[in-house]
């Protein structure tokens, strides 16, 4: 998508305002999100992050002339922009210093101008390039992997395990999807509960935890589970299956939760093709700045028995998980959940717009609609 035709500054526009709401019914205290477990408190700041990196791109199209955005299928960047920004991200120092300052930039303009009686494009270009380049080397971008960051410790008072809440981001490459992955895991290993644990069977309130910990809050096992988060998170891959082979490759460490929150599709009048009545509709909203609809999914799969270990002369199995898919509902087995829920977030005139086109029953089946009416989101329309 070339950005001189317009289009990429329009869509930039939609997006910006579809992640601002999305941040503010998130951090809502009245959101059923945020009371929920840690979900709204825990994918804000990815949102956040998401924000930054639109910001980036918006910078990069001042000095590069294509932006590709996945039209067919999430509508968000194409991946190519993910991997572009993380190598810009790592040469930015480099970059950087080949450039002139802001203030020698701004006082060249300003001379090209006076002398000139024409705007200095080319000049206006690195600023922009200077500016793309001083943001990203901040680091808080949506980058293809977000290591893991341990949010909560526990002690489980039934089996006397302490647990941990344990959350990472991936920008899924195939799809071109953000997600957020959250996993309640029990720790067995018997120096941690020793150092974790009380006589009790409560949390030790003399080890001081500096929450939020960088990785996984076991140190023997860190490097090992960021390798596996970085590893399993596609979105090809199935709840069940991540969960499952988490508990396969980790003898003391037993998943009893996993969340994982899809961020899209989203949809842009003029821009995305994946649903044409969608674009159909969203064309004839008067303002374009509301003419977007934002969908996510939170995808949830729970431990409902664990199998003891077993120790014997000849051989040994380390205790194993069983995992609750409800096979009556076809569309939770086929995604591999115990449950799922698909929200939908649209401006008051994007559904106002779909609500006379006669098609809003059939574009939100199944979805949790929430409508964003000034500063207010109303649920449950």
């Amino acid at each position: 998508m070339n950005h001189e035709n317009g289009q990429v500054k329009g869509y930039f526009s939609a997006v910006n305002a579809a992640l601002t709401g999305l941040d503010t019914f998130l951090a809502d205290e009245n959101s059923p999100l945020y009371k929920h477990a840690l979900i709204g408190q825990v994918v804000t700041p990815y949102i956040e992050r998401l924000m930054q990196t639109f910001s980036c791109w918006e910078n990069r199209i001042g000095f590069v002339d294509t932006f590709r955005i996945s039209r067919a299928e999430s509508g968000f960047p194409a991946f190519q922009n993910v991997l572009e920004l993380d190598n810009d991200r790592q040469a930015a120092g480099k970059r950087l210093n080949a450039l002139p300052s802001a203030d020698e930039l701004r006082n060249e303009m300003v001379d090209f101008i006076l002398r000139h009686k024409v705007f200095p494009s080319a000049l206006q270009t690195r600023m922009a390039e200077r500016s793309y380049l001083e943001t990203i080397q901040k680091g808080d971008v949506f980058s293809p992997f977000i290591l893991p960051e341990t949010v909560k410790v526990s002690v489980n008072p039934k089996t006397g395990r302490p647990y941990y809440v344990v959350h990472w981001g991936v920008f899924d490459g195939s799809q071109s999807l953000p997600m957020v992955y959250m996993a309640v895991i029990e720790d067995s290993s018997e120096e941690v509960g020793r150092l974790l644990v009380t006589s009790k069977g409560e949390l030790n309130s003399n080890i001081k935890i500096p929450l939020p910990v960088e990785g996984l809050l076991n140190p023997d096992l860190a490097h090992r589970f960021d390798d596996f988060a970085e590893k399993n998170s596609a979105y090809s891959l199935t709840p069940a299956t991540i969960i499952g082979n988490l508990d396969k490759d980790f003898d003391v460490l037993h998943p009893k939760q996993l969340r994982r929150f899809v961020l899209g599709p989203f949809y842009s009048a003029g821009v995305t093709e994946h649903n044409s009545r969608v674009s159909d509709i969203l064309a004839k909203v008067r303002k374009p700045e509301n003419a977007w609809m934002l969908t996510w999914t939170i995808q949830e799969i729970v431990a409902t028995v664990e199998r003891p270990a077993r120790r014997g002369l000849w051989s040994s199995s380390p205790a194993v998980q069983e995992f609750h898919i409800d096979t009556n509902d076809l569309e939770a087995a086929r995604q591999g959940v115990s449950f799922y829920e698909k929200h939908a977030l649209v401006p008051h005139d994007a559904y106002q717009a779909l609500y006379a086109s006669g098609d809003a029953d059939t574009v939100f089946k199944g979805f949790k609609v929430h409508v964003i009416s000034g500063n207010q989101i109303i649920s449950g329309v």
